[in-house]
């Protein structure tokens, strides 16, 4: 017992850490983990919650999630504009959702607006111990 309370610590720090250490990209978002816990029930995996900022016009890179990592996202605040690889572009307004399928290569997520804010809450069911949620794509499509 005293092992998975050791290992629910050492999740949630390095999580933290990791968000904490790149608060905004270089595209204008601005990234935070809110809750990160081991599911008791399910053994291996983790819940983990992040909340993505987006000023007027701001955006994310495109990125690839991890293979591990189921994704539901729940718009807060605003428009959130949103492309996965093999599927149109739409646009969710506040309270609509949707679902990433592990290793989803998420082309677009961006502001809708140039002149509101928005705020998007992604929760990941996610292999405990895969800190890397979001990979960027680099120069020439590999991850």
């Amino acid at each position: 017992m005293r092992t998975k309370s050791i290992s629910a610590v050492l999740l949630a720090t390095i999580t933290m850490a990791l968000a904490s250490a790149a608060p905004a990209t270089n595209h204008g978002d601005a990234i935070r983990t809110n809750f990160s816990h081991p599911i008791s029930n399910v053994p291996g995996k983790s819940l983990v919650a992040v909340e993505v900022s987006y000023p007027p016009g701001g955006a994310s890179a495109a990125h690839h999630h991890s293979d591990s990592a189921f994704i539901y996202a729940y718009v807060v605040s605003g428009q959130i504009a949103s492309q996965v690889e093999g599927q149109p572009e739409h646009i969710y307004s506040a309270g609509e959702c949707w679902y990433e399928t592990p290793g989803a290569h998420h082309l677009i997520s961006r502001n809708a607006s140039t002149t509101k804010p928005a705020k998007l809450l992604a929760v990941f069911v996610v292999d405990t111990g895969d800190n890397a949620l979001m990979t960027p794509d680099h120069v020439g499509g590999s991850r």
